[in-house]
């Protein structure tokens, strides 16, 4: 959802609408003269409207409403480190270092969060201010602020705001940054006060990236278009549990108690929630009109998230912990990457805060990572404890097909009212618009009021025979925990103070959303784990694998899952705890489904494996060993099929040459390797070959056509009955995607080589494939043909990187304003090593092709016997200023595998120190 400050009104042709288009148009030209104008003469766009706007680091600044100085000691990266001596001074410090460095972030962040990017960035924007006025982020971000964040919580957030404010104070846009004085030529928009509602609504956007399956959820029913329910379980394989190893293994859930231990005890039992659902009014497919309504639905939500530069689907994490009898110091080390979307600046922001005494009046000492416009620390550590985090995954989200009766909706017989609100969107250069809201009672709210044609397709949806008359149709309404209100903003102060596991677990309990893998180690040598979040428990029979018919109750949530009940660890025997987004708990030892769509555990058990590797070799694991296992790409599915590959009789003597390269192959994916290129593109070959071509239109790359035979999934194709269909799908989110759960459906079918999956039909220059050589055979000389066309024909100039590139772009202007604002805000080429479901998570989407889509969006190694000797890396910089120097000033070592050191104590932040700032009152 790049937002476009020159995109037309979107109204139907006519000579009102083309007046407006050809407004924006002007405004584009008069932007994009301006900017040329200012370069060409004098460089005042190059020099001073540059310059304003970069923060002062040295010397000294009043600040009204601090009760005494504040020290902010940045080091030769920009990364700050603020000491004061009281809990106010140093939030409200914090809000106005970051409005230095990110306030433009920030203010589009927020602007997101609301549903107010119109008023940012005009007409383009209102569909998705539509959806987000209807999800209600800041409405629920205002009621968790007003009635349930403790009162101590409130004061830290309006200190920042505080904080925030005494930056904005007296300053013009083109003051705060280079975009905004852009954005000046065609819109009077200027920045407004920070509030603490806008730093709790940031965790929803948070929340919305971390939802769990509801991707998930809208491909398996989009799927039943064209594939039979067999069909679309192989494509959804279970979760291996013999094989890859689950987070806790040292615990199950005592149905005499009825909470969840560590140790020995009682069978799981019978539990409130199956572990086996059925879906949509008891079928395991979903209604047929629902394909198209479900397909639009996902054109909207794939929209939100891009402003802020992260996205829901991909999103994973390695975090792990090892215990001190295994590593050089004798004490814990914990390594964490959470894997995002690539954005500029960086989602994360590096800072430390540090009470000069640590007291009642001045709690915290306290350094890693957060987000711009949060106060505290969300991954990091203490001066007693280090924590990390990684996406559990669990179902927190669940979509429901509503039965409309007039102006209410069909619940157990009876028509209920929606409860409605009113929401007026401002537009920049345009008329407001308003829009009504209606949500059922418990409180889930019509997305699909949000399209015409939804509306239209809800009309015509099928169900069974148990549902209720058609009537006015059905709608689409979501169940998700975040649209509650909760106390995770609570959490993450707690955090920061806790001492010890207990404190660490109280705190963990206050994270409602989203429900993140947290892991933890101290200095007194103990390492953990909890899964903490509100996660809810449904009826028996209703897993949340499908959309629910929502008229008949006994789909709705019966309630949560306890604390008590959540899966832990602690010190457990093995010596390390590793979180990969695999599954939690064996499902035999856990009465609650927690999801049906875990990761499928590749990435956990490689590093288990490396871990086990080392220290039953009797070695040590040290701080490197831990940067070095986060930088490992073995290929795990290329282990599986290159084997098989070798074995193939290539007649072509260029793809014979071509799969030459994959002997002696290490399966290591570095950049510089012509071997994991020819390799990744025959995996996605494959992929494409044997299920790509196979799936509904609305799930494959849009644009790419084929000729594909009637849906019939009880028998065989036609291949003398054809239809052309064309693909719906961004090539960022198509399918397949290539990720682990392809690796499971491969390795399932893998020495079954005349299975109907392995045949493909024949094409103007091809045979038809029957079974899984003559496929293989089939996609190396397609793999051989595309590299050529992007490489070149001398394989010696092929490699990974050339192919695996990460770009770089600003969130807003960079992504489709004028070319030369792309090229002052944007950055890049870089040619990564790694690839998808690798430790090294450099993910690419192999039904769209090979560029970087998401990342380890930071690195750290936290060392407990010496926080001095821990690392850290940040994707880009601390900046958000795109000629500072530390606008991506920390990429090239990213890219590299490097990691910087991290100063946490007094000494080593003074030696570090290059510029010092004091906030005076």
């Amino acid at each position: 959802m790049p937002p476009n400050t020159t995109a037309s009104s979107g109204q139907k042709p006519g000579k009102s609408g083309r007046k407006k288009g050809r407004k924006a148009r002007l405004f584009l030209i008069v932007l994009v003269l301006a900017l040329f104008g200012g370069v060409a003469y004098g460089g005042y766009w190059g020099v001073s409207t540059v310059r304003a706007s970069f923060p002062q680091t040295k010397g000294s600044l009043t600040l009204d409403g601090l009760s005494g100085p504040v020290d902010v000691k940045r080091d030769g990266n920009g990364i700050p480190q603020i000491y004061a001596s009281s809990d106010e001074d140093l939030f409200m410090a914090q809000g106005y270092v970051q409005a230095q460095d990110r306030f433009y972030e920030m203010d589009v962040r927020r602007h997101m969060t609301s549903g107010r990017l119109s008023e940012m960035f005009g007409s383009s924007q209102v569909k998705n201010d539509e959806f987000l006025r209807t999800m209600g982020w800041d409405r629920v971000a205002k009621e968790e602020y007003d009635k349930k964040l403790s009162a101590s919580t409130k004061k830290y957030l309006q200190a920042y705001a505080k904080g925030v404010n005494a930056y904005l104070k007296g300053k013009g846009g083109e003051d705060i940054s280079l975009e905004y004085a852009a954005l000046g030529f065609t819109n009077d928009y200027k920045p407004q006060e920070w509030t603490p509602v806008d730093s709790v609504a940031w965790l929803k956007a948070m929340a919305w990236d971390l939802r769990g399956n509801m991707q998930d959820e809208i491909d398996r029913s989009l799927m039943t278009s064209r594939l039979g329910p067999k069909q679309i379980a192989d494509l959804y394989p279970e979760y291996p549990y013999s094989r890859n190893k689950t987070i806790t293994q040292e615990g199950q859930y005592d149905s005499v108690t009825g909470s969840y231990v560590q140790g020995s005890s009682t069978t799981a039992g019978s539990g409130t929630q199956s572990t086996a659902g059925t879906g949509l009014a008891g079928n395991t497919t979903a209604p047929d009109g629902l394909q198209s309504q479900l397909s639009k639905l996902y054109n909207v939500l794939d929209n939100v998230p891009t402003a802020v530069g992260v996205n829901g689907n991909g999103i994973g994490s390695n975090s792990w912990v090892v215990a001190g009898k295994y590593t050089i110091t004798n004490k814990p080390l914990l390594a964490n990457d959470p894997h995002l979307s690539a954005s500029l600046p960086s989602v994360w922001y590096q800072m430390g805060l540090h009470c000069t005494s640590v007291s009642s009046k001045c709690q915290y000492d306290v350094s890693g990572y957060t987000f711009a416009g949060m106060p505290g620390v969300v991954i990091g550590h203490n001066q007693d404890i280090a924590w990390g985090m990684t996406n559990s995954g669990v179902d927190v989200t669940d979509l429901y097909l509503e039965k409309i009766t007039g102006e209410g909706y069909e619940y157990d017989g009876k028509v209920l009212p929606f409860t409605t609100r009113r929401e007026t969107i401002k537009v920049a250069g345009g008329a407001s618009k308003t829009i009504v809201v209606r949500e059922t009672k418990d409180g889930m709210p019509l997305l699909s009021d949000r399209d015409d044609e939804l509306v239209k397709v809800g009309k015509k949806a099928t169900v069974d025979s148990g549902a209720p008359d058609r009537g006015d149709g059905y709608a689409i309404a979501l169940r998700w925990t975040a649209l509650d209100p909760g106390n995770s903003v609570d959490a993450v102060f707690q955090l920061d103070k806790a001492s010890n596991w207990s404190e660490f677990r109280t705190a963990s309990a206050s994270f409602d959303v989203p429900s993140q893998n947290l892991i933890y180690a101290d200095t007194n040598n103990h390492i953990g784990y909890q899964l903490p979040g509100k996660i809810p428990t449904r009826s028996k029979g209703d897993d949340g694998s499908l959309p629910s018919p929502g008229w008949d109750s006994k789909y709705r949530w019966t309630g949560y899952i306890k604390q008590s009940e959540l899966p832990y660890e602690y010190d457990p025997k093995r010596g390390y705890i590793v979180t990969a987004n695999q599954a939690v708990v064996d499902k035999d030892k856990y009465p609650y489904t927690l999801t049906t769509d875990w990761g499928y555990g590749t990435r956990s058990q490689r590093i288990s494996d490396l871990i086990e590797a080392k220290v039953k070799g009797g070695g040590k694991i040290s701080t490197d060993d831990m940067r070095q296992m986060q930088l490992d790409d073995s290929s795990e599915i290329a282990k599986l099929i290159v084997p098989k590959l070798l074995k193939i009789d290539v007649a072509d003597k260029n793809v014979r040459d071509a799969q030459k390269l994959l002997e002696g192959w290490d399966y290591t994916q570095d950049a510089d390797s012509a071997a994991a290129a020819y390799f990744n593109a025959t995996w996605r070959n494959i992929l494409k070959l044997a299920f790509g071509n196979k799936l509904p239109k609305e799930l494959r790359v849009k644009g790419q056509c084929l000729n594909v035979a009637p849906v019939d999934t009880t028998g065989p194709a036609d291949e003398n009955q054809t239809v052309r269909e064309c693909g719906q799908r961004e090539a960022d989110q198509a399918q397949p995607d290539g990720g682990d759960r392809w690796f499971e459906v491969v390795r399932k079918i893998i020495d079954d080589p005349n299975n109907d999956w392995w045949k493909a039909p024949k094409t103007r220059l091809d045979k038809a494939a029957d079974n899984r050589d003559e496929l293989f055979a089939r996609a190396m000389k397609d793999a051989r043909w595309e590299l050529t066309a992007k490489l070149g024909k001398d394989m010696d100039t092929w490699s990974w990187g050339r192919l695996h590139r990460l770009f770089l772009k600003n969130q807003t202007l960079g992504t489709e304003g004028p070319g030369v604002l792309q090229y002052m805000l944007n950055r890049g080429p870089w040619k990564l090593s790694g690839g998808e479901a690798t430790v090294n998570a450099t993910g690419w989407n192999a039904a769209g092709g090979y560029g970087v889509v998401w990342v380890p969006s930071m690195r750290m190694v936290v060392n407990l016997d010496d926080f001095d000797k821990s690392k850290w890396i940040n994707l880009s910089g601390a900046s958000g200023h795109a000629y500072s120097a530390h606008y991506t000033d920390q990429t090239d070592k990213w890219a590299k595998g490097e990691l910087l050191p991290w100063s946490f104590s007094d000494k080593a932040v003074d030696k570090s120190t290059s510029d010092t700032l004091v906030l005076k009152p």
